[in-house]
């Protein structure tokens, strides 16, 4: 059944709750006091792991506000709807568990969207609150009335609306776990303005806790023996390896099977780039070792990845003469219309590397031979280092050269600095000449909306205060969110954003001149983006030349506050793949 239809819990799933204590008093308790809709609905957020809050307010569900500030949960008013949204995806990826997003009605919650759908795609356990019209004014054309579960609930996991009080709280409950058992995703939760002021019991046990799968042995068993005997085997780590923080131990099986790793798009992060077996991201802007090194695997172990279009270049990944293997929350036989791995398993990626570590320890392999896979996989990395150079493009016409400054932030970034990235053919410079040192160091969304990268930074600037923080960000994406600039000053993060500026659109101007088109409606104007930035709080940057941008840097790394650096791009820059030519 459609899960838009369900308003209520679902049979399909299983709840499970903690041991209910008997009560030995001589008397019963008396039950606890009713409170507000919108409390208990705050406290079960709480009790979940909700830290945050973002939010454009409404009168809708002031009720709520006002129950997230008593529970303890940080309220953040953001300046755009779309800004909350990806705010709480990127603290829900940092924080592993579920942050909320608010908004009101129709307009508020319909611009909620861009983020639900970012959230689905990275399959985040985002949770959106959306502020309904009441109950007696509904189907009369109230004040901006609309169906939020069967219009906007098509980009969540689940959505549903609390019919009443008295099912507010298993309803929620319902969500909860539907938002975070198998491919964790997105809710929405509509929630009527007359129920948020009602009264009902609050909870009297903690919220639901999904059932975490594991493999079973013989399906590890087959999973190694595959890999083993392998030629050119190799392992894609994704979302998955990260939520189940084991970097480590994926590093640890690729030693022992003698087998490269290679990262799925847009988790460049998942181990430290400098481990001599990582060989790249698969994806927009990864070095083309990345593809023919999977092109060319003779056995493919997929851990924690859904094996997405750019992940797979195009569904070209794992080739026919490829045996592969993958693990995962939900692997690819559960989905109709798409090839099944020749193995499946089903567990959570730790759970599964656990056991195959031990397996390993135990002996379950004979010693298998594996120095001709090493001396494989210490070709694949040198072709690797090779194909990511990205300073080396001869240029000398006007303004920065963008392999240089990533080349710069290399050198002048500490290990634990955060980036975040929006969508943009800048974005390949990062992801083709950048190395990450650290896991859990990169925030991209994967459905490649702009305008991310600057929320995602505010969001990661506030949980994690200790760290530096970088945004990158090209000018069509800065022109969506520059905004939210203002809510990091107000509310005290410290993000750094790195404009690259180039006057257009310019993933689609690529499209249009290959395909031999005018550049229509691609061509932007000119920014003052230093005098916006200085506007909205922020202290600013200019840099027109590569010389200048070391120096700069030195001097924002040492500042405090939302910082940012507008660098001056030449349109000629295309793309890391195609050399420029000059435009002036």
């Amino acid at each position: 059944m459609n899960a838009l239809a369900q308003a209520g819990p679902s049979e399909a799933s299983e709840v499970l709750r903690p041991p209910a204590v008997e009560d030995q008093s001589d008397a019963a308790r008396p039950a606890p006091a009713a409170q507000p809709v919108g409390r208990v609905i705050a406290e079960r957020l709480a009790a979940a792991g909700v830290r945050y809050a973002f939010t454009v307010p409404g009168e809708s569900f002031l009720g709520l506000l006002d129950g997230l500030v008593e529970a303890g949960i940080r309220v953040i008013g953001t300046r755009h709807e779309g800004g909350a949204a990806f705010m709480a995806a990127a603290a829900t990826q940092m924080i592993g568990r579920p942050q909320a997003c608010l908004a009101t009605r129709a307009v508020g919650t319909s611009n909620l969207a861009i983020g639900i759908h970012a959230a689905r795609a990275d399959s985040l356990p985002m949770i959106a609150l959306a502020g309904q019209v009441q109950r007696p004014f509904r189907g009369r054309d109230a004040f901006q009335e609309a169906d939020l579960v069967g219009s906007l609930g098509r980009l969540a996991k689940w959505a549903i609306e609390i019919r009443s009080p008295s099912s507010a709280l298993e309803q929620l409950d319902e969500a909860l776990l539907r938002a975070l058992e198998g491919r964790p995703g997105p809710i929405l939760v509509a929630v009527p303005e007359d129920v948020l002021e009602k009264e009902t019991s609050p909870a009297s046990s903690g919220p639901p806790v999904p059932r975490v799968p594991s493999a079973e042995a013989a399906e590890i068993r087959a999973v190694l023996h595959l890999m083993a005997g392998s030629r050119r085997g190799v392992v894609l780590a994704g979302a998955g390896v990260q939520r189940g923080n084991a970097g480590r131990r994926v590093l640890r099986l690729a030693e022992i099977l003698g087998v490269p790793i290679i990262a799925s798009w847009r988790r460049p992060d998942v181990v430290a780039n400098g481990h001599p077996l990582y060989l790249g991201m698969a994806g927009y802007g990864g070095p083309a070792t990345v593809r023919a090194r999977l092109e060319e695997a003779d056995a493919l172990l997929v851990l924690g990845c859904r094996l997405n279009e750019p992940t797979s270049f195009g569904y070209r990944v794992p080739g026919p003469g490829t045996r592969w293997a993958q693990v995962d929350l939900e692997p690819l036989r559960e989905r109709a219309g798409l090839s099944a791995p020749d193995i499946a398993v089903t567990s959570e990626v730790g759970r599964f590397l656990d056991a195959a570590l031990e397996l390993l320890r135990a002996g379950c392999l004979e010693a298998a031979p594996r120095a001709d896979r090493l001396a494989a996989a210490a070709t694949d990395r040198d072709a690797y280092l090779a194909a990511s150079i990205v300073d080396d493009h001869p240029w000398s016409g006007p303004g920065v050269h963008p392999g240089r400054i990533v080349a710069t932030l290399r050198r002048v970034l500490s290990p634990e600095t955060m980036l975040t990235t929006d969508a943009g053919n800048f974005g390949g410079w990062i992801a083709r000449g950048y190395r990450f040192r650290r896991p859990g160091t990169f925030l991209g969304s994967s459905a490649g909306a702009m305008g991310y990268a600057i929320p995602a930074a505010i969001a990661a600037s506030l949980i994690r205060p200790d760290r530096p923080v970088v945004a990158l960000v090209g000018d069509g994406g800065f022109g969506m969110s520059m905004n939210e600039l203002e809510t990091a000053v107000r509310e005290g993060a410290s993000p750094i954003v790195l404009v690259f500026d180039n006057r257009r659109y310019g993933t689609i101007a690529m499209h249009q001149t290959q395909e031999g088109r005018p550049t229509t409606a691609s061509e932007l104007g000119p920014i003052d983006v230093a005098g916006v930035a200085r506007a909205l709080g922020a202290q600013a940057w200019t840099v027109t030349e590569d010389e200048a941008f070391e120096g700069v840097m030195t001097e924002v790394l040492a500042a405090g506050g939302p910082r940012v650096v507008h660098l001056a791009l030449d349109p000629g820059w295309v793309s890391v793949d195609q050399v420029p030519h000059a435009t002036a």
